[in-house]
């Protein structure tokens, strides 16, 4: 509700010792105009939604004390405007006597108008006026009721404005705060088993005070407008629920993540028994190719593989039991774990079955080389040439005898390769010094 300005002050001042009639007419023309703004100033005043809660508040602190100074200020507004409107009455009344008043009526008006002829009790709780009562003048008066009206003013605004802003913002965050701690609770979030839970707890608690606060004392919560004067001139301080906001709002993105966590479970879940799987059948088939390799080639260093990652299966048994229980925010960081540990697991098992077979790879390449040069050999007509037989012969018994020793065998092949090569350089046709297609390795 819009209250009105400060009373407009009387500026009725004679040039003389005793005011003429026009001027004695022209001081209550304006006295009755001001008489007026200060009524609608008064009543606005009363009338401000601001007073009437500061009246039914149970008000603390700072503006406990301010409103009960405030009070007081209001209730001499309305003496000092009763004894202005006294005034302002005895002035008509004297003045209504005569169309042209007489000389001792002009210095009566004269004193009433411009002179101390008020008398208004003491306000020694505001001005500190040891006095019982004070005489003034309707100026000094004006000058008095603008001060403490702007006084009046300010706190009855400033409280409004802070109830008007703080309250209903904290109520707000309090209902995005109770649908948070809902989400958090359904997704095993909670006090003292989840730092998120012990959060909310904190904002709980900080809200609930906050708005006591605001409500009990909302001056305490105002930012007066540095150099502005004017009645409720400021802002609400939002520190404190700023604060609160973005600690809510950081809870809510981990209960967020934490939910991301729920929906894709089953698939995370899935996929890690997948990998897991991939790397023990991985590893059973590194320690059954060692076994292999141990019995068909000979003196071969071949690496020992490890067994199957049983703490690994063990967690992903305690992840199942998290999702089946709804223990999303054990099973967040769980899986994020897991998941790396099992393709660095899988990454393990296929590097093992590498090293293992190594030795069959090679004995694998041997016999590929020798089989080759024996179609070569045989493309030119000396199939049955004895001495390719007999070294192919030997090589061909390395090879697929069993323990197979690699070195002897490679060995051979290269025997073989050297005398194919030998035999073959005749037959060429084309640039000397081309050599066998293929040549010797």
């Amino acid at each position: 509700m819009g209250v009105s300005g400060p009373f407009p002050s009387f500026a009725g001042t004679p040039d003389g010792p005793v005011m003429g009639r026009e001027e004695v007419d022209r001081a209550l023309a304006k006295l009755a105009a001001e008489h007026e703004a200060i009524e609608s100033s008064l009543l606005a005043l009363q009338d401000h939604a601001g007073r009437r809660l500061l009246e039914g508040a149970e008000l603390t602190g700072v503006t406990k004390d301010r409103w009960s100074t405030t009070e007081q200020a209001i209730s001499l507004l309305w003496s000092y405007f009763d004894a202005y409107t006294e005034a302002l009455t005895r002035a008509r009344e004297v003045r209504s006597r005569h169309r042209w008043p007489t000389q001792d009526e002009l210095a009566e008006l004269t004193e009433l108008l411009c002179g101390t002829a008020i008398t208004l009790p003491s306000s020694a709780t505001l001005g500190g006026s040891p006095l019982l009562s004070e005489e003034l003048g309707l100026d000094r008066l004006v000058d008095r009721m603008n001060r403490w009206y702007a006084e009046a003013l300010d706190v009855i605004v400033s409280a409004d404005a802070v109830w008007s802003a703080l309250p209903a913002r904290i109520d707000m965050l309090s209902a995005e705060l109770h649908r948070t701690r809902s989400l958090a609770h359904s997704v095993g979030v909670r006090p003292g088993e989840h730092p998120s839970g012990d959060d909310l707890e904190q904002i709980t608690a900080e809200l609930t005070a906050l708005r006591a606060e605001v409500v009990s004392d909302p001056l305490a919560f105002w930012k007066p407008a540095s150099g502005s004067s004017a009645p409720g001139g400021g802002s609400p301080d939002t520190e404190r629920y700023d604060r609160a906001a973005r600690a809510l709002e950081d809870v809510r993105r981990e209960i967020e993540a934490v939910l991301d966590v729920r929906q894709d479970a089953e698939r995370r879940l899935m996929r890690l028994r997948d990998v897991l799987s991939r790397a023990d059948r991985t590893l059973a088939e590194a320690r059954q190719a060692r076994g292999e390799v141990l019995a068909k080639i000979a003196a071969s260093e071949v690496p020992a593989v490890s067994g199957p990652p049983t703490a690994l299966h063990e967690q992903l048994v305690a992840a199942a039991d998290y999702r089946r229980r709804s223990q999303w925010h054990r099973l967040s960081p769980l899986l994020e774990s897991l998941e790396q540990r099992a393709d660095d697991e899988l990454l393990r098992a296929r590097e093992s079955l590498t090293a293992v077979t190594a030795p069959l790879a090679v004995r694998a390449e041997l016999r590929g080389r020798l089989d080759a040069y024996k179609a070569k050999v045989a493309r030119h007509g000396m199939a049955e040439d004895p001495f390719l037989v007999e070294r192919y012969d030997v090589a061909r018994r390395m090879l697929w005898s069993a323990p197979c020793d690699l070195r002897a065998a490679e060995q051979a092949v290269l025997r073989y390769q050297q005398a194919a090569a030998e035999a073959l350089v005749p037959r060429q046709t084309g640039p000397a010094g081309q050599g066998i297609e293929g040549g010797t390795e």
